[in-house]
């Protein structure tokens, strides 16, 4: 009989489903070209603007739909950023031990150390507003809290039997890797990738949110951003059709990928087995 998903996994996994198959298909769903200009300026949702426009008459439909692409694009790129460095320098100090894992820790507790958001308010602002420098960004924040967990499960693979007999037969340290201790730790990538995700999409959008995004893409927090700065949204029920779908989109979105990371964790991560 097949097992059940878990109710956490089920319903993350379908919200990813949902926000993945929308970004691939956007030009298809998309009623409209996001950036153009496609009625009158703060259009009442209609059967023509499902949601409505924007103060220049932009459909905010077609807007959300499309951002979702630059989210997924987020979603997928800032982890593989993130794990590529934590696989590198967490594994490598677990690995080789002594005074590489000294440096490691210590450069590891540092980077902790300093506050993620204002670090990436300054350097976007001085930087640029380009997608991939912030992504870029965002990838190189994030490594240090998945290298810990990487460095600490390596120095218990390390002492297995298959990774001194690899070494007894005169394989060295980029074998043993590839070969050993990437495989044994695909379940703990996973599970941080997934979680790295959600965070990497709310950190976009807090940016995009502040002015700091991308201009030339569409984006969930640029809509957001574009409607709170519109002074008359305070006074008229257009943020119940501008400002809210896009809110609703980032958090039914990071809940989602958090969803399925929590759901995951019991499956993958082996000191949940270990306490089962």
């Amino acid at each position: 009989m097949t097992r059940r998903l878990p109710p956490l996994l089920a319903v993350g996994l379908g919200i990813v489903a949902v926000v993945v198959l929308i970004a691939l298909f956007a030009p298809l769903v998309s009623p409209h070209d996001p950036k153009a200009l496609s009625g009158n300026s703060l259009e009442r949702p209609s059967a023509h603007h499902l949601l409505g426009t924007n103060d220049i008459g932009q459909d905010i439909f077609s807007e959300l739909i499309w951002g979702s692409r630059t989210s997924l694009f987020v979603a997928v790129s800032v982890p593989t950023i993130t794990l590529g460095l934590a696989l590198l320098i967490g594994v490598g100090a677990g690995l080789f031990g002594g005074w590489v894992d000294l440096v490691v820790t210590r450069l590891v507790d540092v980077f902790l150390a300093v506050p993620v958001l204002p670090l990436l308010i300054l350097v976007a602002a001085l930087a640029g507003s380009s997608l991939g420098v912030l992504v870029l960004m965002i990838g190189l924040v994030g490594w240090p809290r998945v290298a810990r967990i990487l460095r600490a499960q390596t120095m218990t693979l390390r002492q297995r039997g298959f990774v001194h007999a690899a070494r007894g037969l005169g394989k060295g340290p980029g074998y043993v890797l590839r070969r050993h201790l990437v495989p044994a730790l695909g379940p703990i990538l996973v599970a941080n990738f997934v979680t790295v995700a959600g965070t990497a999409v709310l950190l976009e959008a807090g940016l995009s949110f502040l002015g700091l995004g991308d201009p030339t893409r569409v984006s969930w927090g640029q809509v957001l951003n574009r409607a709170l700065g519109f002074t008359g949204i305070y006074f008229t029920s257009a943020w119940t059709w501008w400002a809210l779908p896009a809110g609703l989109a980032i958090t039914v979105t990071v809940l989602g990928f958090t969803f399925l990371g929590v759901g995951l964790e019991p499956r993958l991560n082996p000191r949940w087995k270990r306490a089962g």
